[in-house]
């Protein structure tokens, strides 16, 4: 683990080819998604129909594969090192557990059922509420170590962080996803709800630390070789899930083309407010820029692929909470992107305040 990371010029040089551009692949899943569900709708019928217990086993498979390699990354052990970022931690925590889902679900009544709810089928109203919510109460995992990187981001308190931000997850995801979903007249499914995450945050978790345990035995270079080879597969099981779950959506999005962009104002209001509010918070309370900046966008960006699993395991691949939570992967990489480079651009600014 490296002490420090060094300054990059060009952030997008430091992502993978897949993440790079994750926007495009997420438009093209949407083109092809529609275009294979309307050609072939009965080849979809029957994937959907391929359920146990109300969870559609090929994409539980895609989603252990996407799951389970970002959480190699973390390292438990890093967990003492809290103490260590103190003041960050505690400004990371009060943005993600307490403001990100509640903002979100205010958002989420705000427009979808009041400025947006004559531009949106009625029917799918709460679906789109809930899937906000799922999307804002499950904190960024594995993407965040890339956006810590681009903004040379103490490496020491994002590691320490994302593993909290796991452990806490375990059990809070489901609770603050539950009393969110109640307070905006949302039946729960308890039973689904806790089966989402046991397979989707406890199950994984627990297999990705086996697995890295396992490697790490081998040594640091083969563990990071190992890593280097299945990056793409996260990825790859994403856009899967999302050819799949357009080729469900398509005749929602072909009657409503502007679903979309409605949602996107939302989720984009969420990324801003959340982000300025922690970067300022940490300003604040005199914390160093290497911690600020990953602070803020830790308390920004989700954990998406989660949000996708679960809105797929409670509502179907039909509801508006999938879509909703798709919305959320289309505009991740432009404008946590954007996010990067006003807290580089203003890092005089920022430390011209705690001096």
């Amino acid at each position: 683990m490296t002490a420090q990371y060094e300054s990059v010029s060009d952030p997008k040089a430091d992502m993978s080819f897949f993440e790079r551009y994750l926007t495009a692949w997420v438009a093209i899943c949407i083109v092809v998604g529609i275009l294979l569900g309307q050609g072939m709708p009965n080849i979809f019928k029957a994937i959907g129909a391929m359920e146990i217990a109300k969870v559609n086993l090929p994409v539980g498979l895609l989603i252990w594969v996407m799951i389970i390699p970002m959480l190699l990354k973390i390292d438990f052990s890093a967990l003492h090192q809290v103490k260590e970022h103190v003041k960050g931690i505690g400004v990371t925590l009060l943005i993600n557990w307490l403001v990100k889902p509640f903002s979100m679900a205010f958002l989420g009544w705000l427009f979808i059922r009041v400025f947006f709810a004559s531009l949106l089928p009625a029917e799918q109203i709460d679906s789109y509420i809930a899937g906000l919510i799922l999307l804002a109460a499950a904190p960024c995992t594995a993407m965040v170590f890339v956006w810590s990187r681009l903004t040379s981001g103490d490496p020491y308190f994002t590691l320490s962080q994302v593993a909290l931000n796991d452990l806490i997850m375990v059990f809070a995801f489901a609770p603050i996803v539950a009393l969110l979903l109640g307070v905006s007249s949302i039946t729960v499914p308890w039973d689904t709800l806790f089966t989402s995450v046991v397979l989707y945050i406890v199950i994984p978790v627990i297999i990705a630390q086996i697995i890295r345990k396992a490697l790490l035995i081998k040594g640091q270079a083969y563990f990071d070789a190992v890593m280097h080879r299945i990056q793409p597969w996260s990825i790859s099981a994403l856009l899967l899930t999302l050819v799949l779950l357009f080729a469900f959506q398509g005749d929602a999005i072909i009657s409503q083309p502007m679903v979309i962009a409605l949602l996107a104002i939302p989720i984009l209001i969420q990324v801003f407010f959340n982000s300025a509010l922690a970067y300022w918070l940490n300003r604040k309370i005199g914390e160093k820029h290497a911690v600020a900046c990953p602070s803020a966008l830790i308390g920004a960006s989700n954990f998406f692929e989660l949000a996708v699993a679960a809105a797929i395991s409670l509502f179907g691949f039909h509801s508006g909470a999938a879509l909703a939570t798709v919305v959320g992967v289309l505009i991740e990489v432009p404008v946590m992107l954007l996010v990067v480079k006003i807290v580089n651009q203003s890092k005089s600014w920022y430390e011209a305040g705690i001096r």
